[in-house]
């Protein structure tokens, strides 16, 4: 395995004949960069980004791609993850493994592999409960990508007769009247170019399986299959997208999960970066775009 200092982390590279990965080994698990070959890192940087978690120091965001557990619970989810992890070597891949959370009893993995030689990868987040006690919770894989680009959220179009078909939760500092949001009836579209001081999150039922990110020409979309029968933390969430000046985040859930001691659970996602893509913000523009990339 391939060793590179990267923000003042000991990564390992992971790459084939279409893009490049740092995988964090001195602290994680974390994915600490993306990028296609020849091509700039399309992650955030973030190595002086710090979240306080109470009684327990503070948690460095790094920026790239991270492992938490749903729900948002200040104690246990910015738990410090600055401990060195265990990498080992897999067929067309790497297993990345946490220690075990001492407070919550909660072992965190990822598995990354690139299945050929395209600009895909494939993450397994997986959650093992080590501790004496059940713990509900849901797997939530969460990527930091740089700010200036443009997010496109797919919204449930099916027909339903005289019942609702879509679910949206907002957070109490999302502006309805951001003029940053452009909410369309296929698609929610996000100029990721907020100022100083704002923020701003959405989330949703996704049927679609999919979101995506646009930035300097490339799009970048991650897909996680929702199971419409499951339940799921945010008001039924399985995807979620936060934006603030710093970076954005792509967020997808897995459904609230009662781990027995002793049990775990995944959660896979499919990443795809697409070069030199002409994005127009429009959904007609979008919905021929889908189709042209064989997104859906």
């Amino acid at each position: 395995m391939e060793r590179i200092d990267f923000l003042g982390l000991q990564c390992v590279r992971l790459a084939n004949d279409s893009l490049e990965l740092l995988v964090a080994r001195s602290a994680g698990p974390r994915i600490i960069s993306l990028k296609l070959t020849q091509g700039q890192n399309l992650f955030a940087e973030l190595p002086n980004f710090e979240i306080p978690c109470p009684d327990s120091g503070v948690l460095k965001l790094w920026g790239g791609h991270r492992l938490w557990y749903a729900p948002e619970v200040p104690a246990l989810t910015y738990l410090p993850d600055h401990a060195p992890v265990t990498i080992s070597k897999l067929k067309h891949g790497l297993k990345v493994t946490q220690p075990i959370e001492a407070k919550s009893g909660i072992e965190k993995s990822m598995q990354i592999t690139l299945p050929d030689q395209t600009a895909k990868v494939i993450v397994d987040h997986t959650l093992r409960n080590t501790g004496l006690w059940a713990v509900e919770l849901a797997p939530w894989a969460i990527t930091q990508i740089k700010p200036g680009g443009i997010a496109i959220l797919p919204q449930n179009t099916a027909p339903s007769g005289v019942l609702p078909n879509r679910r949206l939760t907002l957070w109490p500092y999302t502006d309805m009247k951001s003029p940053y949001i452009q909410w369309g009836n296929r698609y929610i579209f996000v100029q990721a170019n907020l100022p100083e001081g704002d923020s701003l999150k959405v989330g949703f039922p996704n049927p679609h399986n999919w979101l995506g990110y646009w930035l300097d020409q490339t799009l970048f979309v991650k897909q996680a299959t929702y199971q419409a029968e499951a339940d799921y933390f945010d008001f039924g969430s399985s995807t979620e997208f936060y934006a603030r000046p710093e970076f954005v985040e792509l967020e997808t859930l897995g459904p609230r999960t009662m781990l027995a001691p002793g049990e775990s659970v995944t959660h896979r996602e499919t990443w795809r970066l697409y070069p030199n893509v002409k994005l127009e913000p429009n959904e007609d523009a979008v919905q021929k775009l889908v189709k042209e990339l064989g997104i859906e």
